[in-house]
């Protein structure tokens, strides 16, 4: 139900203007037809059924005579054009030799040959190397055939391997006729020793009939002279170089010689190029012709320099270098105006040209040295150290500021450590000293030798360093990665900023003056003879000495041991302490401080509020 072609095929024909049936092809709608089809063994029967005549059966014809093979093939011969490799262990000329051959299959006996051409003096045994049989292929010992043999291929004979390289007209005919697809022909092989020891042909040259020794005699001593630059500026360390040109009319010599002025920091060798006849244009022979040679013959040389190839304004190149030719003498004037007419010699004016300015360019500080020594290496071959400033080294020879530090660190031994700050004026330089305690556990001396010490974020192009401006009490100062806090200073230091106070910030001076002030105070009432602070000295010496005769009757002190333990305990060293803290170390050694003539003494070595002055104390008890 779901076809929808229904035509039908042709079954009628025309056939020189009869017509005939014909069968059907395909059924109705181009479908299949399965029937009038004739079968695979009616298809055999017509094949193989003789056509039968009316009066019988149709007579055969008469078998062929046979005809053996060497009858059919005789004097049929393959050649194939072959050639071996050899090689030559014992010469030092050639490593490998290469022969020609040429291989013969006989088509009668399918037997084969192979025959080398002579070659003359070639010292070589040749003519046939392998005599006619029939050449095994294999180990089984089958023969080749005709079958195995083609162009470019490898056959080995006995353990010698040929390339088949062509073949003549036959025997491509041949294997064309019997279906075999012959290979296209490669180009021979040729020993390469033979070609090199092959005699070059002759080439006769007709000689010039140019007369040498005329020109001699005509053109003797005669020389022209060109004026030539020499632009090198394009290579490195190049430069504009004068020199000047001969040219000798006798024999067609050119002579480059060079032009020294004074100072020019050249060798004084007389020529760049001596006298020679110099080529114009060489033979294309690159691969043939040697590139270090003593001379050059005429056979390389296609054209030679003359006198027509110098002209005045015009570069011209002589062995490689170009030359700017810029004037030239009066006789080459004449010489040019009478031989070749030329009028124009304008000299041409050769201009200098100047330098070019290389910007500077200073490379970054590596962190050895000085910034200020280290750049002078890159302003002379020599450096030179740095410019000092010798009136501020005069005038602050031998001055020093020094400060106390402390190490700021997170290791609690660390931050016990002292260190004091030595700033030289004369040159700016810093220098820090740790002094040694004993039982430390720290070996002290010297922690930082003279240098001058960056600010933090300062470049090393444009550093900034420490000064005494930077240098306040409680502030802080990094070293080379070490932080340290500003604790104490010399009194120097308070007095030469004083004098020079117009030269360092306010807040410096002050923080100093702030630092300084109990000091002075106590200083002040440790020297004062005024009545708040005592009754005067005969009355203290008269009290020391009543002292000394009630202690006797009580016992005897170590006045020593007590004073090493009172300036263990004065960190500013001026002999004067708490009345607390002297009280305690008195109750320590046993001093009877609640009687009378102690608590009097005390009264009188008192400086101040809460404060004693040791020194005085410490009188009573000397042994």
């Amino acid at each position: 139900p779901q076809k929808t072609s229904f035509h039908r095929s042709q079954t009628l024909g025309y056939r020189n203007g009869f017509a005939f049936f014909r069968l059907p092809t395909v059924g109705i709608g181009g479908e299949r037809l399965y029937v009038n089809q004739l079968s695979q063994a009616e298809l055999d029967e017509l094949s193989n059924a003789r056509p039968r005549l009316t009066y019988g059966p149709v007579k055969r014809a008469p078998p062929s005579g046979f005809v053996p093979a060497h009858v059919a093939f005789d004097k049929k011969i393959l050649k194939f054009d072959a050639y071996f490799r050899e090689d030559v262990p014992l010469s030092a000329e050639e490593h490998f030799r290469i022969r020609q051959v040429c291989i013969y299959y006989y088509l009668e006996d399918d037997s084969m040959c192979v025959i080398e051409p002579v070659v003359q003096n070639s010292g070589l045994p040749q003519g046939k190397l392998v005599r006619r049989h029939r050449v095994p292929k294999n180990s089984h010992g089958d023969p080749y055939h005709w079958k195995d043999l083609n162009r470019g291929m490898n056959i080995t004979i006995y353990g010698r391997t040929y390339r088949i390289v062509d073949c003549d007209r036959f025997t491509q005919v041949f294997l064309e006729s019997q279906g075999i697809e012959v290979n296209p022909p490669e180009e021979m092989v040729f020993d390469p020793y033979t070609k090199l020891r092959q005699m070059p042909s002759r080439n006769y040259v007709t000689p010039s009939d140019f007369d040498q020794l005329k020109q001699f005699l005509t053109y003797d001593k005669q020389v022209l002279r060109f004026y030539a630059m020499w632009d090198d500026t394009s290579n490195m360390f190049g430069e504009n170089r004068p020199f000047i040109i001969h040219y000798y009319l006798a024999d067609d010599t050119v002579e480059v010689r060079e032009v020294h002025q004074q100072n020019d920091g050249r060798d004084p060798f007389p020529a760049l190029i001596g006298r020679q006849r110099l080529p114009k244009t060489l033979v294309d022979n690159k691969k043939t012709f040697p590139s270090c040679v003593l001379e050059i013959s005429d056979h390389e040389v296609l054209e030679w320099f003359t006198a027509k190839d110098f002209a005045v304004g015009k570069p011209t190149t002589l062995l490689g270098r170009t030359f700017f030719i810029y004037d030239c003498d009066e006789f080459t004037r004449n010489f040019y105006r009478d031989k070749f007419g030329i009028t124009d010699f304008q000299p041409v004016e050769i201009k200098k040209k100047a330098p070019e300015e290389v910007p500077q360019v200073i490379p970054p500080y590596n962190g050895f040295g000085f910034v200020e020594d280290s750049l002078q290496n890159c302003f002379s071959l020599f450096p030179k150290p740095p410019r000092k400033n010798i009136i501020k080294m005069l005038e602050n020879h031998l001055k020093v500021l020094r400060y106390q530090l402390a190490l700021e660190s997170p290791n609690p031994e660390d931050r016990k450590r002292r260190f004091i700050l030595s700033y030289f004026l004369a040159d700016d330089m810093i220098s820090i000293y740790e002094p040694q305690v004993r039982n430390s556990g720290i070996i002290g001396g010297k922690y930082l030798g003279k240098t001058r010490i960056a600010k933090p974020g300062s470049t090393p192009d444009n550093p900034t360093y420490y000064g005494p401006s930077d240098f306040t009490i409680g502030s802080t100062i990094e070293v080379f990665g070490h932080r340290f806090v500003i604790t104490d200073a010399d009194e120097h230091v308070l007095n030469y900023m004083e004098s020079n106070a117009e030269s360092f910030p306010a807040a410096t001076l002050q923080s100093l003056r702030d630092h300084f002030r109990p000091r002075q105070v106590a200083k002040e009432a440790a020297n004062s003879d005024s009545p708040v602070f005592g009754t005067g000295k005969p009355e203290l010496d008269e009290l020391i000495g009543q002292v000394r005769e009630e202690l006797k009757l009580h016992q005897s002190f170590n006045s020593k041991l007590m004073r090493e333990a009172f300036c263990q305990c004065d960190e500013d060293g001026f002999g004067i302490l708490d009345k607390a803290r002297f009280l305690a170390l008195c109750g320590s050694f046993g001093v009877p401080t609640n009687t009378s003539l102690v608590n009097k003494l005390i009264d009188l070595c008192s400086c101040g509020k809460d404060k004693i002055n040791y020194n005085d104390f410490l009188r009573a008890f000397t042994s």
